[in-house]
């Protein structure tokens, strides 16, 4: 039969790509969406959260743990940027500091997210923004290196 764009093809392709990395040892959901150019390292490595999209060429670089967390968006050809070398001895061990994503995060296109750092729920990360350091919740972020430009207005919960 002929399949409509953006049909059930699709859909039945990120269930695979679920099932796959589950094989690996991911950690995620049913409702996860990741798309089939991204790039994960270790995928035992990674745990993704409820209603989270990772986007077209994300590459994951988990040397360390990467905990994304729920309704979250990775937006295409982002870096994330689990590990790095102990710069201060001629050995360059290898470091692998953990990354946690929280909830509510929009991570704009090209950005750089690097070794360690912690992004509070409900933040934005501007596009190609070099995040270095933590962001607390609920601000935007954004330029290199990233810094916060404003708290991120949100509507009133329901609740």
């Amino acid at each position: 039969g002929r399949l409509r764009k953006g049909g059930g093809a699709a859909r039945r392709a990120f269930a695979w790509r679920r099932f796959l990395l589950r094989c690996f040892k991911t950690r995620l959901t049913p409702t996860t969406v990741i798309y089939r150019s991204v790039r994960i390292f270790h995928p035992w490595l990674l745990e993704i959260g409820h209603h989270t999209t990772i986007a077209r060429e994300v590459d994951i670089y988990n040397l360390g743990n990467i905990t994304i967390g729920d309704h979250t968006v990775i937006s295409q050809r982002t870096t994330l940027c689990a590990g790095s070398h102990d710069y201060t001895r001629p050995e360059l061990p290898l470091l692998r500091p953990t990354i946690r994503v929280g909830s509510g995060v929009w991570i704009a296109t090209e950005a750089f997210i690097g070794p360690g750092v912690v992004i509070g729920d409900n933040s934005v990360i501007g596009a190609r923004a070099v995040v270095v350091k933590d962001v607390p919740p609920g601000v935007i972020a954004a330029g290199n290196p990233a810094r916060v430009v404003k708290q991120r207005p949100l509507p009133p919960s329901p609740l």
